[in-house]
């Protein structure tokens, strides 16, 4: 139970994390979870999974906990880790993220720094207006909840930050354990915002709303030009991860 892969097969490949090349059959009958001195543990028929650094599939919530156990239950003949986001997720939350908090607070921190919410178009005018009502809401929220000002442009040249409100964004997520910590870190990069990781992580924002502000672009250009299914296969894909992120984040609350 050494094989469920790191979150990101990028990372993972930074990290030293292999893809098992042989199928795991399925192995359990139930899966389900049990409270324990460290928290919820995940079991598979009464034992509980490790990840990939052999440490213990143990969640802080009944509701992460069950979460992932959803996903042990829901495998068939074979051991799918691609359909296992919240497995993998948690597993990351243990193995890695809880070792360099610091590094994936700077990360984030970066995004902040060239969030998508500050890069309007150039045009059209029908677009930068629909960008800065939209985008703009969420910079307002930033700011007003959390003293994060970020500064707009129009086009693509980068536009430095106040450096205090950077530090604020890095002393938010340096404020979460290493499980909220590990799903913000997902999501601003999909999101290609903090602001907007932010807000879906702090219950602000729903999955879908979320991504639905991330891709403003593409869906003008959609409107305009119609659907490429490619694109739309792809974006049906990051949807559906940013909506079990919400999952997630809800499960931790």
């Amino acid at each position: 139970m050494s094989h469920i892969p790191p979150l990101d097969p990028n990372v993972a490949a930074r990290k030293g994390f292999k893809e098992s090349e042989e199928r795991i059959k399925r192995f359990w009958k139930e899966a389900g979870v049990v409270q324990t001195e460290e928290g919820w543990a995940v079991v598979l028929d009464g034992r509980t999974p490790k990840t990939p650094a052999h440490r213990k599939l143990v969640l802080p919530t009944e509701a992460a906990a069950k979460l992932v156990a959803a996903e042990w239950d829901a495998q068939g003949e074979f051991l799918e880790p691609g359909t296992m986001p919240a497995t993998r997720l948690a597993s990351t939350a243990i193995d890695r993220v809880v070792e360099v908090m610091e590094a994936v607070a700077d990360e984030i921190t970066a995004y902040a720094g060239n969030d998508l919410t500050c890069y309007l178009a150039e045009a059209p005018q029908s677009l930068i207006e629909r960008q800065e009502r939209e985008w703009g809401a969420w910079r307002k929220w930033a700011e007003d909840e959390h003293g994060i000002r970020l500064v707009p442009v129009q086009g693509i040249v980068h536009q430095p930050q106040d450096q205090a409100s950077l530090d604020k964004v890095k002393s938010l997520a340096l404020s979460l354990d290493h499980f909220h910590l590990s799903g913000l870190a997902m999501a601003v990069p999909l999101l290609g915002s903090a602001v907007l990781g932010l807000a879906l992580q702090q219950g602000k924002l729903t999955g879908e709303v979320a991504y639905d502000l991330s891709r403003l672009d593409e869906a003008f250009t959609e409107e305009r030009w119609g659907i490429d299914e490619e694109a739309a296969a792809r974006a049906a894909t990051q949807r559906a991860e940013t909506v079990m992120l919400q999952r997630w984040f809800e499960a931790l609350a």
